[in-house]
């Protein structure tokens, strides 16, 4: 089907501009469309609303295979598109994690049959499969990148081998992505900390999770980078400690450091941990408030690059074990665009703003071909968004298969309208059209 979205407000490349998008076999045909279409082409009245591209989240873990109880790529990637999240790249914790190329390509394949966004994944990485590692430099125009655990995770997903880590590093074509912790420091603030409070809480998270840690693996990360000339990509930044290794004096199609910061950094802080313990319990650790200040200082004005969601969801009861068996991560993907459409009407960004740290830098920062922004001849990836139509989060309007979220009960100014997968609508005023699924990314390298 083809459509034509009429007098909307397309914010796009820094500008809102009022007018027509005319969308054709599933790409945008015309941008300010003027004049009649001479083929069938179903009219959607985009007036009083904002046509945004659709925000590609650069990190998100769907937990399929093996982890299905709490969720999978059908259900978050159905919550991602609910959400204006259009397209998503995928980490490699699951059950097994992703160490060979097969079963790599085992998740393509259930994208394929099952994702209504688009997707990618990314190469897993330990200390004992480089060789299947570097074998994805031959897939580096249709593979997003490769994933590195430089703290503590599941398995034996943590990298801490020098000679490994060096090797990574010096012979991977593609992106690296990195979550920085020092694990050292994590084992060591745990036994100092254990040593004078024998049962902890969830507000003891960010002192064993610390800046300090976070600071030093990411310091080690852009080292190895240097040393290398990596593409390097350092995830879910969380400290203000952290900024001063990222810079905003080189355009982002020439950096080779890039860094991410994710929503729940932005909104939440340490004093939140009192009403909402466990459930805001994540991996960097959510920080003391001064972290939450400068992240938005840093996001504003470039040090950080591209705004994302790192999704975890969990079951309820995983969630709500005593602090030390509680397992890490927030289900984010659904509301993650609202979140920021919030943080727009509250003036701490603008729309166009939004627009480029969670669709145009993430497209230019992992050279994703012809998606991210609203021009003519991409794919139609789009989300039209009324601003003046609150919408709340309820337990009956969640769609992550974990059924819960932190941010319940929180009302946004805005609501998700329309999402558009490749010309596709697969979401409209809340119903959803599965008959179409989204298509694997592809990279201009």
């Amino acid at each position: 089907m083809d459509y034509i979205i009429k007098d909307t407000s397309i914010v796009n490349e820094g500008k809102i501009l009022q007018g027509d998008v005319l969308i054709k076999k599933g790409r945008i045909e015309q941008v300010l469309h003027s004049g009649n279409v001479k083929y069938a082409v179903t009219e959607i009245d985009g007036s009083g609303k904002h046509l945004l591209p659709g925000a590609i989240d650069d990190q998100v873990h769907f937990r399929e295979p093996g982890l299905t109880h709490k969720a999978n790529i059908y259900t978050e990637s159905r919550a991602a598109v609910a959400g204006g999240v259009t397209s998503f790249m995928e980490m490699p914790n699951t059950s097994p994690p992703v160490f060979t190329q097969d079963l790599l390509e085992d998740k393509y394949a259930i994208g394929a049959q099952t994702s209504l966004a688009n997707y990618s994944f990314f190469m897993g990485t330990s200390n004992d499969n480089i060789e299947e590692v570097l074998k994805t430099n031959k897939k580096k125009n249709e593979v997003c990148g490769v994933k590195i655990f430089m703290g503590s995770s599941t398995g034996n997903l943590l990298v801490d081998n020098p000679l490994v880590l060096d090797k990574i590093f010096a012979n991977t074509e593609l992106l690296i992505a990195t979550h920085c912790e020092d694990e050292q420091i994590i084992k060591h603030n745990l036994a100092e900390l254990k040593r004078i409070k024998p049962v902890l809480e969830p507000s003891d998270h960010p002192v064993i999770r610390n800046e300090e840690g976070c600071f030093e693996s990411s310091f080690k990360a852009i080292q190895y980078a240097k040393k290398n000339g990596s593409r390097l990509h350092i995830l879910h930044i969380s400290t203000a400690k952290e900024l001063q290794l990222f810079t905003n004096l080189i355009p982002l199609a020439d950096k080779r450091i890039t860094a991410e910061v994710c929503v729940h950094h932005l909104h939440f802080t340490s004093d939140d941990y009192a009403s909402l313990g466990n459930l805001i319990k994540c991996n960097p650790a959510i920080k003391a408030p001064h972290n939450k200040a400068a992240l938005w200082e840093a996001l504003l004005d470039d040090r950080l690059d591209v705004i994302a969601t790192d999704h975890a969801p969990h079951t309820w009861a995983e969630k709500n074990e005593p602090y030390e068996i509680a397992h890490a991560g927030l289900p984010l993907v659904q509301h993650s665009v609202l979140l920021m459409l919030h943080y727009v009407q509250q003036g701490n960004i603008s729309i166009e703003k939004v627009v480029q740290k969670m669709s145009h830098a993430v497209a230019d920062c992992f050279q994703i071909k012809e998606r991210g922004y609203i021009r003519e001849g991409y794919f139609a990836d789009l989300v039209l968004a009324d601003m003046q139509q609150p919408s709340t989060v309820k337990k009956e309007n969640i769609y992550y298969k974990c059924a819960w979220s932190p941010l319940e009960g929180f009302t946004f100014p805005a609501t998700i309208n329309n999402t558009f997968v490749n010309g596709n609508m697969v979401y409209g005023n809340m119903q959803f059209d599965e008959s179409n699924k989204g298509m694997r990314l592809h990279f201009n390298r």
